[in-house]
């Protein structure tokens, strides 16, 4: 069950040389004697261990050889196991999010509650006026980072509450980077308290952001509610990941008290 192309590798690799090569025609026989030796190589390559390590312990056999070996590999796959529990709860986060923005009810104002977060933010002004117009910012936020960080969802922008209370909603006064509970970030880290939004969602990006906002605003004093802190506004569905504008969904949350 091996190809031409495995065996000349593991040759390459000194594991599995040919018993006897022919000097004219460069064909390679191997011998039943070797059987044993290959098996051994088949049977740690199915446990996932690398040819290097393969071939050290085919130079020294020994049973405290193979155990060394052994731990050493089920250490590695504990790690493995616990970064792909990582990614898998990341992917959960981002399917959840994309399924209740598709199923989401549109241009209407919910008292909710918000969960407390992790953010990185950086305060700068900022105007909607292309689709690169957040790129500066994801740059300086991921600047120190090992791993990507910014997806859609996690990557938002906000008024500050002068600028709310003034009805300016045409700039924004900051960029931030929501944090998944398995993000780790090198750098300044604040994390925001629960407590209660005035949050709506509609149909479109930042572009439609501004009238909502009034609407928001005038919510919260029809319903004698005050801003507790600036604006949370992030798309969950744009063009990053969807060429089609009529799938396009935005979330704004004022924190009110």
């Amino acid at each position: 069950h091996l190809s031409v192309g495995t065996l000349r590798h593991y040759e390459q690799a000194g594991l599995l040389k040919p018993e006897y090569t022919d000097p004219n025609s460069g064909y390679r026989y191997y011998s039943v004697r070797q059987f044993e030796r290959l098996t051994n190589i088949r049977y740690l390559r199915a446990l996932g261990l690398p040819l290097d390590e393969i071939a050290a312990y085919l130079q020294n056999r020994s049973v405290e050889a193979i155990e060394e070996k052994l731990e050493a590999q089920k250490v590695l796959i504990q790690q493995k196991k616990q970064e792909l529990d990582l990614i898998e709860r990341k992917i959960d986060h981002r399917l959840t999010q994309l399924r209740e923005a598709q199923t989401a009810e549109l241009e209407v104002i919910r008292l909710v509650e918000t969960p407390a977060c992790r953010v990185v933010g950086i305060r700068e002004t900022l105007r909607y006026n292309s689709y690169l117009w957040l790129e500066h910012s994801i740059r300086e936020i991921e600047r120190e980072q090992k791993t990507p960080l910014s997806y859609i969802g996690k990557v938002g922008v906000g008024i500050s509450e002068k600028h709310l209370r003034a009805g300016e909603y045409e700039h924004y006064d900051l960029a931030f980077l929501l944090l998944d509970e398995e993000d780790a970030y090198e750098g300044t880290v604040e994390a925001l308290p629960a407590g209660k939004c005035a949050m709506v969602r509609f149909r479109g990006s930042h572009a439609e952001a501004p009238a909502h906002y009034a609407s928001l605003m005038i919510y919260l004093k029809e319903n004698r509610l005050k801003l507790a802190g600036p604006s949370r506004e992030v798309t969950l569905i744009d063009n990053c990941i969807s060429d089609d504008p009529e799938t396009y969904v935005t979330e704004i949350r004022l924190p009110v008290k």
